[in-house]
């Protein structure tokens, strides 16, 4: 390697390097190195729509002035937006509807059961809360629900909003539930699109939230949360920061539900793992 080459190579690297301490610092994401062939891949969008060469001079322009870079915000959301699936880890669903919602309503009439879904991308997994609960209010349970989405992306969020699914996405979803739930449109696979019906989606609610914040501007007697899948993405600091503050909004007797791979995660003095999976806060409900 020339000289030039090397410089050139080093300048990249250090811009490279910048930006993944701007998304750690941001967002908690910590991506390593070895990381940054997906870093090019995942940002070939917003290169293009720049018009410039490369990864590295589009990071460079959008770092020049991080807190008026629309640009930036781009290339963030890129690289932390995941698409969801319905009913995905389908045995979650089943711990709500026949564990998680006999506990909660116990001895009550007419409560109302508050369950986030904390980087809910756009919004299946709120959608498959929402069915959830709706089939056992359906079945003669006596209670009223909420569910709130949060994401950290404004895209992510405007989209499940408007609740609109492809055939393909909406496949996993019981046939049962698809024609109580889900209207859709007249033409053919794979153009047909989907839309959750108005009665579900008057029980969804979503709002953009960074998990990094220092205060999460939610309640603080939620029933369940759903944080799937999202502490893997962060150093083991930011993963006891985002359990500390996630256990701070639950109620007491409240369920977190996690990702099959993030259970030994999870470390709290107030949280007790009754699942491999599902963790309860302790106190009196």
């Amino acid at each position: 390697m020339t000289r030039a080459a090397a410089r050139d190579a080093a300048v990249s690297q250090d811009v490279l390097d910048s930006f993944r301490h701007y998304l750690r610092e941001t967002t908690g994401i910590a991506l390593s190195r070895a990381k940054t062939p997906m870093i090019h891949q995942r940002l070939k969008r917003c290169v293009l729509d720049a018009n410039l060469d490369s990864t590295e001079a589009f990071l460079a322009a959008a770092l020049s002035n991080p807190a008026a870079n629309d640009a930036l915000q781009s290339a963030v959301e890129c690289l932390t937006t995941n698409t969801t699936s319905f009913f995905r880890e389908p045995q979650h669903f089943d711990f709500l509807a026949q564990r998680i919602l006999p506990a909660r309503v116990a001895g009550t009439q007419g409560k109302r059961i508050k369950v986030w879904s904390a980087a809910c991308s756009e919004g299946a997994e709120a959608y498959t809360i929402a069915m959830t609960l709706a089939e056992e209010r359906r079945k003669g349970g006596d209670f009223d629900f909420a569910v709130l989405g949060t994401d950290l992306s404004q895209r992510m969020v405007d989209k499940a909003q408007k609740a609109v699914f492809t055939h393909d996405q909406v496949a996993a979803v019981p046939s049962a539930l698809l024609d109580r739930y889900v209207l859709t449109s007249r033409e053919t696979a794979p153009a047909k699109q989907s839309r959750i019906c108005p009665e579900l989606r008057a029980k969804v609610r979503f709002r953009v939230m960074n998990l990094m914040a220092p205060i999460y501007p939610l309640d603080r007697d939620i029933d369940v949360v759903f944080l799937r899948n999202v502490l893997i993405y962060f150093d083991a600091d930011v993963q006891q920061q985002v359990i500390l503050h996630v256990t701070q909004h639950l109620a007491p007797g409240g369920y977190l539900i996690v990702g099959h791979s993030e259970s030994m995660i999870v470390r709290h003095p107030d949280l007790q793992q009754i699942a491999p999976t599902l963790f309860q806060k302790g106190g009196r409900v």
